[in-house]
């Protein structure tokens, strides 16, 4: 019983931020080149709530964001309750002209062995562990976990332009394969957290019209430094999993 629940969240968990599914490695994709401010280092405590095939689960993670100069790094660890740490999560590069510009980032599931996909910047070739593909690297492609501080960084830049309607597209590097991110403001909104009520800005990432998989809902709070103060993964079937901040601890 334990195996499926575990199994069950993951999927649910991580379906939103799976790449495409198999397909010939593109030639190229887009270059998009936005201006960047980012956020203050900081270690954001989430609490987790989610439902799995009728069951309700909970739990927490944690995010470890760092800047340091010209270089910045993501951990992330996941835990719900019965199952453990079932996700572990980092990112770790330069910063350039484009904002966050990965050199690797890794992945570690409850039970699985650890999965990385590597940002070759002397071959210009974005490579994985998981698949033999490959994609051109031009500037500014992200991974799942940088993909979202990259999101941060820009809104922080340029906060007029994050309007209703608005969209922001990143090239977005998974465990075996890539594909354009598209993230949509919907509007400005009042959640409550236990930091206070927040007015934060909501913005989604779903499937193409033609697909089934999950959608990604982001509230970003512009008096927190645009941190991520909500995050839901939602099926169609209605399971989704919820994390909202708890706690800010800043970091020198």
């Amino acid at each position: 019983m334990l195996n499926k629940i575990s199994s069950a969240i993951l999927a649910l968990w991580l379906g939103c931020a799976s790449a495409a599914q198999p397909a010939p490695p593109l030639p190229e994709h887009p270059v998009r080149r936005y201006a960047t401010d980012l956020a203050p280092s900081a270690d954001l405590l989430y609490a987790i709530r989610a439902k799995q095939s009728g069951l309700s689960l909970s739990g927490k993670a944690r995010v470890e964001w760092r800047v340091k100069g010209r270089q910045y790094s993501i951990s992330s660890q996941t835990e719900a309750m019965i199952l453990g740490r079932i996700l572990e999560a980092g990112s770790s590069g330069a910063i350039d002209a484009f904002g966050l510009a990965p050199l690797q980032s890794t992945e570690k599931r409850l039970r699985k062995p650890l999965v990385t996909t590597r940002f070759d910047r002397q071959e210009q070739a974005i490579r994985f562990t998981e698949s033999d593909r490959s994609y051109p690297l031009y500037g500014g492609e992200q991974d799942r976990t940088s993909a979202i501080w990259q999101l941060v960084a820009v809104a922080r830049a340029a906060p007029g332009q994050f309007k209703a309607g608005s969209q922001w597209q990143f090239f977005v590097a998974g465990r075996r394969d890539a594909e354009t991110w598209s993230f949509k403001v919907i509007g400005k909104e009042a959640i409550d957290t236990p930091l206070g009520r927040l007015q934060a800005i909501h913005l989604i990432k779903a499937p193409p019209p033609d697909a089934q998989g999950q959608q990604l809902d982001i509230w970003l709070a512009p008096a927190r430094d645009w941190y991520p103060v909500r995050l839901r993964f939602s099926d169609p079937d209605h399971d989704f999993i919820e994390q909202t901040l708890q706690r800010i601890e800043r970091v020198n």
